[in-house]
């Protein structure tokens, strides 16, 4: 047995403490193949024993192959993503795969950075979201050869497979029941510098509705601050400070349009007489809220299960075969400020 003073315990090493072969214990500790619980208990307790912790890298490099899947999203900073992680991670952990992810904060660049190294791990796939990706990016992917999902998007052209939701169709289903209500006057409300091409797409929706129907943009506000109710609160506060009131304010997301709420339940601002409102997400926090919320509620959860169950799917994607678009779809939840 190796000296475990001046040497890492081995797999050979549990497989002496625990009395089973090698090939037992590589088994238990990548979770394929059948063992009795028995032989994995008094496995996993040699291993706890000694202080054993598997070398997946290594593995990976004589199987050409490894149980990670990565994962790059641009933001854990609200609970869009973070549902749809847990979709992903509990696909994956199904089938003994792991998540290992980073997060681009919106960035291009850092999104190159991020799948460049993770790459270098040799994972069974990755997800990314969203559909635009720079040139590096793709090109790095299409050397690896790796299995791809992307993800809350098909309003454009997928690498192989999309999981998500037409974002254009979103902006323009709120637009409508907006203009159905009368109103007329409309200003947007976004924030990350315009960084989030998702919520850029459904403005350009939103947009073209109303210009269609008549009604008027009258400003396109973008704070250059992540999103947050904090800055919703802030921005709400300047366009009705202004001199010319708007009849409904479109926010980008719900963390914004609840800082609104909140504005004009502290201020004394009739919701939606003298305002309307709607968001973007259907966030589970709303519910909570003294007034509920018009909003798109989108199916997070739903669409990183999908893409999970593809990458860890055990099926061979066929050589050439044509992207996909999986429309998940989307519900709008009709609330008090619209």
């Amino acid at each position: 047995m190796t000296d475990r003073k001046t040497a890492r315990p081995t797999m050979d090493d549990v497989a002496d403490l625990a009395g089973v072969s090698q090939m037992t214990v590589s088994r238990v500790m990548s979770g394929k193949g059948y063992i009795s619980s028995e032989v994995r208990d008094r496995v996993n307790v040699a291993a706890l024993e000694i202080g054993y912790v598997q070398n997946r890298l290594a593995r990976g490099l004589r199987s050409e192959k490894s149980s990670l899947i990565a994962v790059v999203l641009p933001t854990l900073g609200n609970t869009v993503f973070t549902e749809a992680l847990s979709g992903i991670t509990d696909a994956l952990t199904a089938q003994s795969f792991r998540p290992v992810f980073g997060l681009t904060e919106y960035s291009e660049d850092r999104e190159y950075e991020l799948v460049r190294d993770l790459l270098s791990w040799r994972p069974s796939g990755i997800v990314l979201a969203g559909l635009e990706h720079s040139d590096q990016t793709r090109k790095a992917i299409a050397a690896s050869g790796v299995r791809v999902a992307e993800i809350m998007d098909i309003d454009g052209e997928p690498i192989s497979t999309a999981f998500g939701l037409s974002q254009k169709a979103a902006g323009q289903v709120t637009a409508q029941h907006m203009l159905d209500k009368g109103h007329r006057r409309f200003i947007y409300v976004g924030s990350q510098s315009g960084a989030d091409l998702r919520a850029g797409k459904r403005l350009a929706g939103f947009r073209q509705t109303v210009r269609e129907a008549g009604g008027t943009m009258m400003s396109e506000l973008i704070s250059a601050l992540p999103s947050s109710m904090i800055e919703g609160r802030r921005m709400t506060a300047e366009i009705l400070s202004g001199p010319q009131r708007p009849d409904a304010i479109y926010y980008s997301n719900d963390d914004l349009a609840a800082g609104g709420i909140m504005h004009c339940l502290a201020e004394g601002v009739s919701i939606p007489d003298e305002i309307a409102m709607a968001g973007f997400n259907g966030l589970p926090y709303l519910d909570a809220l003294p007034i509920q919320l018009t909003t798109i509620k989108t199916p997070r959860y739903d669409i990183g299960l999908k893409a999970g169950q593809l990458l860890a799917s055990q099926s061979e994607i066929r050589p050439n075969a044509a992207p996909q678009l999986v429309d998940l779809g989307f519900e709008l939840n009709i609330g008090q400020t619209c």
